[in-house]
Protein backbone atom coordinates (compact mmCIF):
# COMPACT_ATOMS: atom_id res chain seq x y z
CA UNK A 1 0.00 0.00 0.00
CA UNK A 2 1.53 3.43 -1.31
CA UNK A 3 1.96 5.72 1.67
CA UNK A 4 1.83 9.67 1.04
CA UNK A 5 4.42 11.69 2.50
CA UNK A 6 4.04 14.77 3.32
CA UNK A 7 6.65 17.74 4.68
CA UNK A 8 5.22 20.39 6.89
CA UNK A 9 5.74 23.11 9.07
CA UNK A 10 3.79 23.98 12.09
CA UNK A 11 0.64 25.41 11.43
CA UNK A 12 -0.78 29.13 12.67
CA UNK A 13 -4.17 28.10 14.35
CA UNK A 14 -5.77 31.72 14.11
CA UNK A 15 -7.37 31.17 10.73
CA UNK A 16 -9.42 27.76 11.96
CA UNK A 17 -10.15 28.85 14.86
CA UNK A 18 -11.91 31.69 13.64
CA UNK A 19 -13.50 28.91 11.20
CA UNK A 20 -14.62 26.86 13.86
CA UNK A 21 -12.63 23.79 14.14
CA UNK A 22 -10.85 23.48 18.17
CA UNK A 23 -8.51 21.18 19.75
CA UNK A 24 -9.83 18.88 22.28
CA UNK A 25 -9.36 15.43 23.30
CA UNK A 26 -8.80 11.85 21.35
CA UNK A 27 -9.90 8.26 21.99
CA UNK A 28 -8.24 5.33 21.55
CA UNK A 29 -8.44 2.81 18.45
CA UNK A 30 -7.61 -0.89 18.42
CA UNK A 31 -3.90 -1.78 17.67
CA UNK A 32 -2.67 -2.33 14.18
CA UNK A 33 0.50 -3.76 13.01
CA UNK A 34 3.38 -1.62 12.87
CA UNK A 35 4.87 -0.89 8.89
CA UNK A 36 7.92 -0.85 7.94
CA UNK A 37 9.78 2.66 8.62
CA UNK A 38 9.76 5.40 6.06
CA UNK A 39 12.87 7.37 4.91
CA UNK A 40 13.29 10.82 7.09
CA UNK A 41 13.37 13.80 5.84
CA UNK A 42 15.96 16.17 6.92
CA UNK A 43 14.59 18.22 10.28
CA UNK A 44 11.56 16.39 10.24
CA UNK A 45 9.78 13.20 11.73
CA UNK A 46 7.62 10.76 9.89
CA UNK A 47 4.21 10.10 12.11
CA UNK A 48 2.24 7.38 10.41
CA UNK A 49 -1.87 7.03 10.74
CA UNK A 50 -3.46 4.19 10.93
CA UNK A 51 -7.54 4.61 10.83
CA UNK A 52 -10.13 2.02 11.60
CA UNK A 53 -12.85 3.41 9.65
CA UNK A 54 -16.47 1.34 7.72
CA UNK A 55 -15.84 -1.27 5.21
CA UNK A 56 -17.88 0.42 2.48
CA UNK A 57 -16.30 4.29 3.22
CA UNK A 58 -15.58 5.94 0.97
CA UNK A 59 -12.42 8.24 0.16
CA UNK A 60 -10.71 9.40 3.92
CA UNK A 61 -9.49 12.84 4.30
CA UNK A 62 -7.35 14.22 7.20
CA UNK A 63 -7.75 17.70 8.14
CA UNK A 64 -5.09 19.33 10.60
CA UNK A 65 -3.12 21.71 11.99
CA UNK A 66 -0.74 21.39 9.57
CA UNK A 67 0.24 24.52 7.31
CA UNK A 68 0.61 22.57 3.84
CA UNK A 69 -2.72 21.02 4.71
CA UNK A 70 -4.52 24.53 4.80
CA UNK A 71 -4.64 24.22 7.70
CA UNK A 72 -7.91 22.82 8.86
CA UNK A 73 -9.17 22.22 5.04
CA UNK A 74 -11.19 18.97 5.69
CA UNK A 75 -10.16 17.57 2.48
CA UNK A 76 -6.47 18.38 3.61
CA UNK A 77 -4.79 14.83 2.68
CA UNK A 78 -6.50 11.94 0.96
CA UNK A 79 -5.30 8.61 2.85
CA UNK A 80 -4.19 5.72 1.43
CA UNK A 81 -6.36 2.40 0.75
CA UNK A 82 -9.76 0.92 0.74
CA UNK A 83 -11.60 -0.94 2.94
CA UNK A 84 -11.63 -0.76 6.63
CA UNK A 85 -8.27 0.21 7.44
CA UNK A 86 -6.18 3.66 5.53
CA UNK A 87 -3.11 4.84 6.45
CA UNK A 88 -1.18 7.95 5.87
CA UNK A 89 2.17 9.55 6.83
CA UNK A 90 3.26 12.79 7.26
CA UNK A 91 5.96 14.42 8.07
CA UNK A 92 6.58 16.62 10.52
CA UNK A 93 9.28 18.89 12.59
CA UNK A 94 10.41 17.21 16.02
CA UNK A 95 8.68 18.09 19.08
CA UNK A 96 4.71 19.59 16.87
CA UNK A 97 1.88 19.12 18.46
CA UNK A 98 -0.17 17.24 16.02
CA UNK A 99 -4.16 17.71 15.95
CA UNK A 100 -6.03 16.40 13.47
CA UNK A 101 -9.87 14.52 12.06
CA UNK A 102 -10.99 12.28 9.96
CA UNK A 103 -13.51 13.47 7.13
CA UNK A 104 -15.14 12.20 4.07
CA UNK A 105 -13.96 15.70 2.77
CA UNK A 106 -15.90 17.90 3.74
CA UNK A 107 -16.50 19.53 7.67
CA UNK A 108 -20.61 17.85 7.19
CA UNK A 109 -18.83 14.64 6.83
CA UNK A 110 -17.07 14.96 10.02
CA UNK A 111 -16.25 11.09 11.60
CA UNK A 112 -18.21 9.80 14.68
CA UNK A 113 -17.67 7.67 17.88
CA UNK A 114 -20.30 5.03 19.01
CA UNK A 115 -22.82 7.46 20.32
CA UNK A 116 -23.36 9.21 17.00
CA UNK A 117 -21.54 12.78 17.91
CA UNK A 118 -18.60 14.31 16.20
CA UNK A 119 -15.19 12.97 17.64
CA UNK A 120 -12.40 15.81 19.53
CA UNK A 121 -9.26 16.09 17.61
CA UNK A 122 -7.21 13.28 17.41
CA UNK A 123 -3.79 14.40 18.89
CA UNK A 124 -0.32 13.17 19.01
CA UNK A 125 2.80 14.56 20.07
CA UNK A 126 5.95 14.29 17.94
CA UNK A 127 8.75 12.74 19.19
CA UNK A 128 12.00 11.83 17.16
CA UNK A 129 12.85 9.35 19.37
CA UNK A 130 9.63 8.21 20.26
CA UNK A 131 7.16 5.85 18.47
CA UNK A 132 4.89 8.03 15.78
CA UNK A 133 2.34 6.06 14.92
CA UNK A 134 -1.42 6.78 15.74
CA UNK A 135 -4.06 4.60 15.58
CA UNK A 136 -7.36 5.74 15.80
CA UNK A 137 -11.46 4.56 14.87
CA UNK A 138 -14.65 5.99 13.36
CA UNK A 139 -17.73 4.41 13.91
CA UNK A 140 -19.72 6.50 10.53
CA UNK A 141 -19.77 9.85 9.34
CA UNK A 142 -22.20 12.66 10.86
CA UNK A 143 -24.93 12.98 8.59
CA UNK A 144 -26.61 15.96 7.14
CA UNK A 145 -27.89 18.42 9.92
CA UNK A 146 -31.75 17.93 9.14
CA UNK A 147 -31.49 14.40 10.37
CA UNK A 148 -30.92 15.54 13.71
CA UNK A 149 -33.41 18.66 13.50
CA UNK A 150 -35.86 16.00 12.88
CA UNK A 151 -35.31 14.42 15.56
CA UNK A 152 -34.86 17.30 18.58
CA UNK A 153 -35.58 14.44 21.72
CA UNK A 154 -32.74 12.51 20.42
CA UNK A 155 -30.41 15.48 21.67
CA UNK A 156 -31.14 14.70 25.33
CA UNK A 157 -31.90 18.39 25.49
CA UNK A 158 -34.06 18.95 28.91
CA UNK A 159 -37.03 21.38 27.64
CA UNK A 160 -38.11 21.52 24.41
CA UNK A 161 -36.14 22.69 21.44
CA UNK A 162 -38.03 23.92 18.14
CA UNK A 163 -36.61 24.57 14.96
CA UNK A 164 -37.36 27.08 12.48
CA UNK A 165 -35.49 26.20 9.32
CA UNK A 166 -34.09 27.45 5.84
CA UNK A 167 -35.12 31.49 8.03
CA UNK A 168 -34.56 33.87 5.39
CA UNK A 169 -33.86 37.88 5.63
CA UNK A 170 -34.33 41.11 3.56
CA UNK A 171 -30.75 41.94 4.71
CA UNK A 172 -28.37 38.90 4.29
CA UNK A 173 -28.27 36.51 1.37
CA UNK A 174 -28.22 33.29 2.84
CA UNK A 175 -30.86 31.75 4.47
CA UNK A 176 -30.49 30.08 7.90
CA UNK A 177 -31.35 27.92 10.74
CA UNK A 178 -32.43 29.35 13.62
CA UNK A 179 -32.80 26.97 17.53
CA UNK A 180 -35.22 28.15 20.17
CA UNK A 181 -35.11 26.58 23.45
CA UNK A 182 -37.91 26.84 25.91
CA UNK A 183 -37.27 26.02 29.58
CA UNK A 184 -39.16 22.78 31.47
CA UNK A 185 -42.51 24.01 32.55
CA UNK A 186 -43.06 26.56 29.57
CA UNK A 187 -46.56 24.87 28.70
CA UNK A 188 -47.75 24.45 32.28
CA UNK A 189 -48.18 28.15 33.18
CA UNK A 190 -49.66 30.32 30.38
CA UNK A 191 -49.31 33.44 32.20
CA UNK A 192 -45.41 33.02 32.99
CA UNK A 193 -43.23 35.02 30.63
CA UNK A 194 -39.76 34.60 29.99
CA UNK A 195 -36.75 36.88 29.35
CA UNK A 196 -35.20 35.87 25.87
CA UNK A 197 -31.01 35.19 25.35
CA UNK A 198 -30.17 36.22 21.53
CA UNK A 199 -27.04 33.46 20.98
CA UNK A 200 -24.96 33.25 17.96
CA UNK A 201 -23.41 29.95 16.25
CA UNK A 202 -26.93 28.46 17.47
CA UNK A 203 -25.57 24.99 16.22
CA UNK A 204 -23.11 24.70 18.80
CA UNK A 205 -25.55 25.52 21.82
CA UNK A 206 -27.69 22.20 22.68
CA UNK A 207 -27.26 19.02 20.59
CA UNK A 208 -23.62 17.41 20.50
CA UNK A 209 -24.78 15.52 17.45
CA UNK A 210 -25.25 18.97 15.76
CA UNK A 211 -22.25 20.67 17.42
CA UNK A 212 -19.12 21.72 15.23
CA UNK A 213 -16.67 19.79 17.58
CA UNK A 214 -18.99 17.28 18.77
CA UNK A 215 -19.34 18.74 22.20
CA UNK A 216 -22.36 21.40 22.70
CA UNK A 217 -22.54 24.33 25.45
CA UNK A 218 -25.08 22.52 27.53
CA UNK A 219 -27.26 25.96 27.85
CA UNK A 220 -30.32 24.16 29.03
CA UNK A 221 -27.97 22.00 31.57
CA UNK A 222 -26.03 24.83 32.83
CA UNK A 223 -29.80 27.23 32.62
CA UNK A 224 -31.79 24.64 34.94
CA UNK A 225 -28.86 23.97 37.45
CA UNK A 226 -28.42 27.80 38.03
CA UNK A 227 -32.14 28.44 38.45
CA UNK A 228 -32.66 24.90 40.10
CA UNK A 229 -30.25 26.92 43.06
CA UNK A 230 -31.62 29.89 42.81
CA UNK A 231 -29.48 32.07 41.20
CA UNK A 232 -31.63 33.40 38.58
CA UNK A 233 -35.10 32.78 36.54
CA UNK A 234 -35.15 30.23 33.41
CA UNK A 235 -34.73 32.51 30.39
CA UNK A 236 -35.54 32.00 26.27
CA UNK A 237 -32.93 30.73 24.28
CA UNK A 238 -32.65 31.09 20.48
CA UNK A 239 -29.74 29.92 18.64
CA UNK A 240 -29.17 31.90 15.31
CA UNK A 241 -27.18 29.44 12.90
CA UNK A 242 -23.98 30.52 11.51
CA UNK A 243 -23.41 29.98 7.47
CA UNK A 244 -20.46 29.36 5.61
CA UNK A 245 -19.88 33.69 5.65
CA UNK A 246 -19.46 33.48 9.31
CA UNK A 247 -16.68 35.53 9.56
CA UNK A 248 -18.34 38.13 7.17
CA UNK A 249 -22.10 38.43 8.76
CA UNK A 250 -20.23 38.03 12.38
CA UNK A 251 -17.56 41.00 12.34
CA UNK A 252 -19.44 44.64 13.11
CA UNK A 253 -16.69 46.02 10.26
CA UNK A 254 -18.37 44.09 7.76
CA UNK A 255 -21.51 42.28 7.29
CA UNK A 256 -22.51 42.59 11.28
CA UNK A 257 -25.03 45.34 11.14
CA UNK A 258 -26.65 43.90 8.80
CA UNK A 259 -27.05 40.51 10.86
CA UNK A 260 -27.62 42.75 13.78
CA UNK A 261 -30.98 44.06 11.64
CA UNK A 262 -32.02 40.38 10.47
CA UNK A 263 -32.40 39.65 14.34
CA UNK A 264 -33.61 43.25 15.56
CA UNK A 265 -36.37 43.42 12.98
CA UNK A 266 -36.81 40.33 11.78
CA UNK A 267 -36.21 37.33 14.83
CA UNK A 268 -36.95 39.43 17.40
CA UNK A 269 -40.89 40.17 16.47
CA UNK A 270 -41.26 36.85 15.40
CA UNK A 271 -39.80 35.15 18.74
CA UNK A 272 -42.31 37.86 20.44
CA UNK A 273 -45.27 36.90 18.80
CA UNK A 274 -44.62 33.15 18.85
CA UNK A 275 -43.47 33.05 22.29
CA UNK A 276 -44.53 34.29 26.08
CA UNK A 277 -41.04 36.62 25.94
CA UNK A 278 -40.91 39.77 28.15
CA UNK A 279 -39.61 41.74 25.51
CA UNK A 280 -38.37 44.91 27.01
CA UNK A 281 -34.70 45.64 26.80
CA UNK A 282 -34.54 44.83 30.41
CA UNK A 283 -35.48 41.05 29.79
CA UNK A 284 -33.37 40.87 26.53
CA UNK A 285 -29.47 40.13 26.21
CA UNK A 286 -27.43 38.44 23.16
CA UNK A 287 -24.16 36.32 23.87
CA UNK A 288 -21.53 34.39 21.92
CA UNK A 289 -17.86 33.22 21.55
CA UNK A 290 -15.34 34.31 19.40
CA UNK A 291 -16.50 36.23 16.64
CA UNK A 292 -19.99 35.91 18.36
CA UNK A 293 -18.46 37.56 21.18
CA UNK A 294 -17.48 40.91 18.46
CA UNK A 295 -21.43 40.62 17.09
CA UNK A 296 -22.87 40.76 20.90
CA UNK A 297 -20.95 43.80 22.32
CA UNK A 298 -22.38 45.50 18.91
CA UNK A 299 -25.47 44.61 19.53
CA UNK A 300 -25.78 46.06 22.81
CA UNK A 301 -23.72 49.59 21.35
CA UNK A 302 -26.00 49.11 18.06
CA UNK A 303 -29.39 48.57 19.33
CA UNK A 304 -28.91 49.51 23.11
CA UNK A 305 -33.15 49.96 22.68
CA UNK A 306 -33.26 46.14 22.52
CA UNK A 307 -30.47 44.94 24.52
CA UNK A 308 -29.53 45.52 28.26
CA UNK A 309 -26.38 43.36 28.42
CA UNK A 310 -24.37 40.62 26.25
CA UNK A 311 -21.97 38.09 27.26
CA UNK A 312 -18.77 37.93 25.22
CA UNK A 313 -17.00 34.76 25.26
CA UNK A 314 -13.57 34.49 24.53
CA UNK A 315 -13.86 37.02 22.50
CA UNK A 316 -11.62 37.67 19.18
CA UNK A 317 -10.75 40.89 20.38
CA UNK A 318 -7.56 40.90 18.42
CA UNK A 319 -9.41 41.02 15.02
CA UNK A 320 -7.79 44.00 13.06
CA UNK A 321 -8.11 44.87 9.25
CA UNK A 322 -5.45 42.91 8.49
CA UNK A 323 -6.45 39.59 10.21
CA UNK A 324 -9.77 40.21 8.54
CA UNK A 325 -8.06 40.38 5.15
CA UNK A 326 -5.75 37.23 5.70
CA UNK A 327 -8.10 34.85 7.59
CA UNK A 328 -11.76 35.59 6.48
CA UNK A 329 -10.58 37.03 3.07
CA UNK A 330 -12.76 40.70 3.59
CA UNK A 331 -12.25 43.79 2.95
CA UNK A 332 -9.70 45.64 5.44
CA UNK A 333 -11.37 49.21 4.96
CA UNK A 334 -9.84 52.83 4.93
CA UNK A 335 -8.42 52.29 8.79
CA UNK A 336 -5.17 54.07 9.47
CA UNK A 337 -3.79 51.58 10.91
CA UNK A 338 -4.29 47.80 9.33
CA UNK A 339 -2.28 45.86 11.78
CA UNK A 340 -4.24 47.07 15.42
CA UNK A 341 -7.36 45.36 16.37
CA UNK A 342 -10.53 46.99 15.16
CA UNK A 343 -11.69 48.10 18.67
CA UNK A 344 -8.70 49.84 19.92
CA UNK A 345 -8.89 52.09 16.84
CA UNK A 346 -12.02 52.60 17.42
CA UNK A 347 -11.44 53.36 21.38
CA UNK A 348 -8.48 55.59 20.70
CA UNK A 349 -10.73 57.16 18.02
CA UNK A 350 -13.07 58.26 21.58
CA UNK A 351 -15.76 55.90 20.73
CA UNK A 352 -18.51 55.85 23.41
CA UNK A 353 -20.59 52.75 25.30
CA UNK A 354 -24.17 53.61 25.90
CA UNK A 355 -25.12 54.29 29.18
CA UNK A 356 -26.76 51.91 31.09
CA UNK A 357 -25.94 48.80 29.55
CA UNK A 358 -23.68 45.72 31.14
CA UNK A 359 -20.96 43.78 29.68
CA UNK A 360 -19.47 40.48 30.71
CA UNK A 361 -16.05 39.54 28.79
CA UNK A 362 -14.05 36.08 29.73
CA UNK A 363 -11.52 34.45 27.60
CA UNK A 364 -8.96 31.59 29.15
CA UNK A 365 -4.80 31.74 28.39
CA UNK A 366 -4.42 28.42 26.23
CA UNK A 367 -4.58 28.23 22.32
CA UNK A 368 -6.42 31.38 20.57
CA UNK A 369 -7.35 32.74 23.59
CA UNK A 370 -3.52 33.41 24.74
CA UNK A 371 -3.48 36.78 22.50
CA UNK A 372 -7.00 38.00 24.06
CA UNK A 373 -5.78 39.22 27.45
CA UNK A 374 -3.30 41.85 26.64
CA UNK A 375 -5.96 43.42 24.09
CA UNK A 376 -8.75 42.86 26.92
CA UNK A 377 -6.34 45.12 29.18
CA UNK A 378 -5.26 47.70 26.35
CA UNK A 379 -9.30 48.32 26.14
CA UNK A 380 -10.43 48.16 29.82
CA UNK A 381 -9.24 51.93 30.53
CA UNK A 382 -11.49 52.71 27.78
CA UNK A 383 -14.62 50.63 29.14
CA UNK A 384 -14.12 52.39 32.84
CA UNK A 385 -13.27 55.56 31.52
CA UNK A 386 -17.18 55.50 30.47
CA UNK A 387 -18.45 54.79 33.93
CA UNK A 388 -18.93 51.40 33.89
CA UNK A 389 -17.51 49.44 36.88
CA UNK A 390 -15.71 45.77 37.46
CA UNK A 391 -18.53 43.22 39.48
CA UNK A 392 -20.96 45.77 38.70
CA UNK A 393 -22.07 47.05 35.13
CA UNK A 394 -19.26 44.68 33.92
CA UNK A 395 -17.72 41.50 34.25
CA UNK A 396 -14.28 40.59 33.73
CA UNK A 397 -12.27 37.12 33.99
CA UNK A 398 -9.76 35.30 32.84
CA UNK A 399 -9.56 31.52 33.01
CA UNK A 400 -6.47 30.26 33.70
CA UNK A 401 -5.68 27.04 31.36
CA UNK A 402 -8.90 27.08 29.24
CA UNK A 403 -8.54 27.04 25.36
CA UNK A 404 -10.69 28.39 22.82
CA UNK A 405 -13.36 25.95 22.19
CA UNK A 406 -17.07 24.47 22.98
CA UNK A 407 -15.86 22.41 25.77
CA UNK A 408 -14.26 25.29 27.39
CA UNK A 409 -17.42 27.01 27.01
CA UNK A 410 -19.53 24.64 28.12
CA UNK A 411 -17.33 24.67 31.43
CA UNK A 412 -18.60 27.87 32.35
CA UNK A 413 -21.29 29.15 30.42
CA UNK A 414 -23.32 28.80 33.87
CA UNK A 415 -21.21 31.99 34.94
CA UNK A 416 -22.04 33.91 32.11
CA UNK A 417 -25.56 33.13 32.73
CA UNK A 418 -25.71 34.35 35.85
CA UNK A 419 -24.08 37.13 34.92
CA UNK A 420 -27.18 37.72 32.39
CA UNK A 421 -29.93 37.18 34.57
CA UNK A 422 -28.99 37.53 38.16
CA UNK A 423 -26.21 40.30 37.77
CA UNK A 424 -23.59 37.79 39.64
CA UNK A 425 -19.83 38.77 39.40
CA UNK A 426 -18.24 35.64 37.65
CA UNK A 427 -14.91 36.97 39.85
CA UNK A 428 -16.58 35.67 42.96
CA UNK A 429 -18.01 32.86 41.56
CA UNK A 430 -16.60 29.13 40.67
Amino acid sequence: MRARVLAAAAAALAGAALAGCQPAGVDAAPAAAAPAAAPERAGTVPVRIIARVPENAGAIYIAANVEALGPWRADGLLMDGEGAQRTALIELPDGFELEFKLTGGAWDLEGTGPSGTVLPNFRHSVAADGENIVEVAIVDFKRPPEAYIADPAGSGVLGELIYWTDVQSAFLDQTRHVSVWLPPGYGEDADRRYPVIYMHDGQNLFDPRIANTGTDWGVDEAMMRNAGAGLHEAAIVVGVWSTSRRGYELSPWHGGPDYARMIVEEIKPRVDAQFRTRPDRASTFTMGSSMGGLISLYLVRAHPDVFSACGCVSTHVPLSPAMASEFLGLEPGGWPDAATPYLVQEARAGAELPADVRLYFDWGTTTLDASYGPVMETLRPWIEAQGLVAGETYAYRAFEGAPHNEAAWRERVHLQLAWLLGGIDPASAD
